[in-house]
């Protein structure tokens, strides 16, 4: 007598994002976006893609929260310990963060398991730390959230700071150059921010950094109280002591990084020329500076890979302000192996195949595609040898042919993939 087969368990179906990426798991999710392992169907690399609900984020006013995470991560993304961001694609609906898989998880989780690390390790975490952000300093960005649950670990165990929601980009300053808007944790905020004082956001950081090297080597927040008053006062007489198995070396520099007056407190710079700072100091992969700091910018690139997203930046810039916009004309751009004349000939052979008004600009790399009474502008340059960025963008229609326009669109966008590398910036197909 035969045993039954027991019954086949069908396999989840697979969700394809924007023809682009597969998803995985959930890695975690919050009020307004979650965030799924993601496999590249182009590359098979694994990613990590932040899937933001625009409707919530609107409700709650998380806009500018969002853009100046995407902006900072855009200017930030040469360095070694900072998130890479891959690629930033939206919806009506939604918004699709596409950054590197940090598949070893929070910094946070670590220092729970373990209470408190060893001087060593947490030397290394701090390096790594003080050479980000004194790369965001120096870029004009300051982090204002710096703490372990904002700390990520990639495979090999190396740091990669995350969540630059709260960051200050250099055109947040106020003329004199400080800001003046109060933000973080509490328990890694600096005096003057508690304050509500005018404060500079590097020296912020500084503070926030001295904490977490303290958290680090000590297991538990030097200045923790409900009550932010008393916390405050706590703070301004330096009421805090130093477990004895904490080093006289690495006691200087929390020190230092602990000080309430900020025009006397340490900079992360100074930081890295400390003794204790350069012992056993690992040699950091090398980096570029922003993209966007010269005029001389692709000569900054020379010698080094270039990814589209780099070529992206070089060129007009994301443009995030159009991420939110509920009614907005469409616009996104491509990388393509083709060359120009190519990409222009492609654009004419599509226009003619979908029955559209074709018209060329003379002398120019610009192609128009009128269907109805909805205008397509195509225009395609060469940034470096061998690639192209081409750029699409709706430059007539009317909000009553908003469906017959996305129609349009969508057999656009099918069309052109053929010689398409990567798409860029709002894409909705």
């Amino acid at each position: 007598m035969g045993f039954p087969s027991p019954p086949s368990r069908e396999k989840p179906p697979v969700t394809i994002l924007l023809g682009k990426y597969e998803l995985g798991r959930r890695l975690g999710s919050g009020s307004f976006a979650k965030v799924h392992v993601a496999r590249s169907i182009e590359t098979d690399e694994l990613a990590a893609v932040k899937i933001i609900d625009k409707k919530k984020t609107a409700d709650a006013g998380m806009e500018p929260r969002i853009i100046r995470e995407i902006e900072a991560m855009r200017r930030l993304h040469h360095h070694p310990n900072v998130l890479r961001i891959h690629e930033v694609m939206a919806t009506k609906t939604k918004i699709y963060l596409v950054v590197e898989l940090a598949a070893g998880g929070e910094l946070y989780a670590r220092i729970r398991r373990l209470g408190r690390l060893r001087e060593s390790e947490a030397r290394r975490y701090f390096q790594q730390l003080a050479s980000a952000l004194a790369f965001c300093h120096r870029e004009g960005i300051a982090h204002r959230d710096v703490k372990p649950q904002n700390l990520l670990l990639d495979r090999d165990g190396n740091l990669k700071v995350s969540d630059f929601g709260l960051s200050a980009l250099p055109e947040h300053r106020s003329s004199e150059g400080m800001l003046h808007t109060s933000c973080g944790t509490p328990a890694y905020t600096a005096p003057e921010v508690l304050a509500q004082k005018s404060y500079d956001g590097a020296k912020a950081d500084s503070w926030s950094c001295g904490v977490f090297l303290f958290v680090l080597l000590a297991g538990y927040v030097p200045f923790e109280d409900s009550n932010v008053v008393t916390m405050y006062r706590k703070i301004q007489r330096r009421d805090y002591k130093f477990p004895n198995w904490i080093s006289k070396p690495a006691r200087s520099v929390i020190y230092k990084l602990l000080d309430p007056n900020p025009e006397t407190r340490m900079s992360m710079e100074a930081v890295t020329d400390t003794k204790w700072f350069k012992k056993s100091v690992e040699t950091t992969p090398q980096f570029q500076p922003s993209v966007l700091e010269s005029d001389d910018r692709l000569g900054k690139l020379r010698g080094h890979t270039i990814t589209a997203f780099d070529l992206i930046s070089l060129s007009a810039g994301l443009d995030l302000s159009g991420l939110f916009e509920r009614r907005k004309r469409k616009e996104t751009r491509f990388t393509s192996k083709v060359s120009v004349e190519e990409v222009v000939e492609k654009a004419k052979a599509i226009g003619e195949k979908l029955g559209c008004r074709v018209e060329k600009k003379k002398d120019e790399m610009v192609v128009g595609l009128g269907k109805g009474r909805t205008t397509v502008v195509v225009e395609a340059v060469e940034l470096v040898e061998g690639l192209v960025v081409a750029e699409m963008k709706v430059v007539e229609g009317v909000e009553e042919e908003e469906e017959q326009e996305e129609s349009y669109w969508s057999e656009l966008v099918v069309e052109f993939e053929e010689i398409v590398l990567s798409w860029h910036g709002i894409c909705e197909s």
